[in-house]
């Protein structure tokens, strides 16, 4: 991190106080022109996974920057109308859900897609051919590096099993469904090109079988950086091979589909710090810990995916490393990270937990009766406050006295 960027995040923490997510937006717009360039010899469709992040300020960048929205509960789908997107834009992909919300996904206009065998029959018995709808495959490919998030493996709750293709076939003869999309996602952190290569064959074999097909939709996935030196998802090279492929596969189909990812991590993860001030230092026979005035209730990931966030002092930048344990102030064991070298850390520093964007403020909650903290974007040199920090009001609004 420069010193710009530690100037510029301490004002920040000074300004609005400690916790606060912060997200700088031109990262965010970096990361979808990485994306669209290198599928731009395809038509091709970004659909943002707004569970990632789904601040009206962030949507409404990426909106503007011309992205679609993948949604996977109605009320996200409010959300993304709300921020200017037109429902058809929007992919509803929900899974374990009442036929009653895909039913108001439809009546909203959404591009719906359908992950069971049970609620393709309702929607076919509902709508016959007047409203198409995708269909998610599980591939049973088990991607990503982490059983936490790999989603399209046999155990999967995710999907229609490709094995049950058959079965599929016979329900939408059976109901005269238009299906009009194909998609499947097997989980995230995925570098291997081969792993979407692979997944895109099972694909091609299934659309064979659909005669109005108008988009493939492979899901995302892509491997971010989350550590000094990290590898990540080479994005270049899996365009290249992939959409080679997908070419040869649409003269073989006879008609030139779009082709849609829908990535959420990949656009917003690296926009993301999370500043915390640290309360106390404690020392035990084994551990040095940090412990700082947030936790758990704000960024679960690393206590929920035993995921990796890098953490740096940006109070004492140049100073000697030294080997901490950093943990929140939550009554459950919510470490950041264990064994860090961290710059030379005191008691009132602030520390940046990088990668906060995806899956951070989303994913906060109020244990403890903690209040949730503010978020600021910068865009373009310019700081504003998108999120107020919540009080005990906020908590006792929805109680009935």
């Amino acid at each position: 991190m420069s010193n710009t960027e530690n100037s510029l995040l301490l004002g920040i923490a000074q300004k609005f106080g400690t916790p606060v997510y912060v997200y700088d937006g031109n990262v965010i717009l970096n990361q979808y022109e990485k994306i669209t360039n290198a599928f731009a010899s395809c038509k091709t469709k970004i659909k943002y996974a707004c569970k990632a992040l789904n601040n009206q300020h962030i949507l409404k960048l990426l909106q503007q920057a011309g992205c679609g929205l993948d949604v996977v509960s109605i009320e996200e789908a409010q959300l993304g109308i709300k921020a200017g997107f037109a429902p058809d834009e929007i992919l509803f992909t929900p899974n374990c859900v009442s036929f009653n919300e895909i039913k108001q996904g439809v009546d909203l206009g959404l591009v719906i897609n359908i992950d069971n065998l049970s609620m393709l029959q309702q929607f076919g018995h509902t709508y016959g051919a007047t409203v198409p709808c995708c269909i998610r495959i599980n591939p049973h490919i088990a991607a990503g590096g982490n059983i936490h998030i790999q989603t399209g493996h046999i155990d999967s709750k995710f999907g229609i099993s490709i094995h049950q293709l058959r079965h599929v076939i016979r329900i939408i003869e059976a109901e005269n469904i238009h299906i009009s999309g194909l998609h499947m996602h097997t989980g995230s952190d995925i570098l291997d090109a081969e792993v979407f290569l692979q997944g895109a064959e099972l694909l091609f074999e299934c659309a064979t079988a659909f005669k109005k097909l108008s988009f493939i939709d492979f899901g995302s996935g892509f491997k971010v950086p989350y550590k000094p030196d990290d590898v990540s998802t080479d994005i270049d090279q899996l365009a290249s091979a992939l959409t080679s492929r997908f070419k040869e596969f649409c003269k073989q189909y006879g008609s030139e589909l779009e082709i849609w990812f829908e990535p959420g991590k990949f656009l917003v993860s690296e926009c993301g710090n999370l500043l915390v001030s640290v309360n106390v230092l404690k020392q035990t026979t084994s551990t040095v810990f940090v412990g700082v005035n947030s936790g758990q209730n704000h960024l679960i990931r690393p206590m929920f995916y035993d995921a990796y966030h890098h953490i740096t002092n940006v109070s004492n930048p140049t100073g000697k490393p030294r080997l901490y344990s950093v943990v929140g102030y939550i009554c459950e064991t919510d470490t950041f990270g264990w064994d860090r070298k961290i710059a030379e850390v005191h008691e009132g520093d602030i520390l940046a937990i990088a990668n906060a964007g995806a899956y951070g403020y989303a994913m906060s909650n109020n244990y403890n009766a903690r209040l949730r903290p503010p978020e600021v974007l910068i865009l373009n040199g310019k700081t504003t406050l998108i999120r107020r920090r919540e009080t005990l009001d906020d908590l006792l609004a929805t109680q009935i006295s």
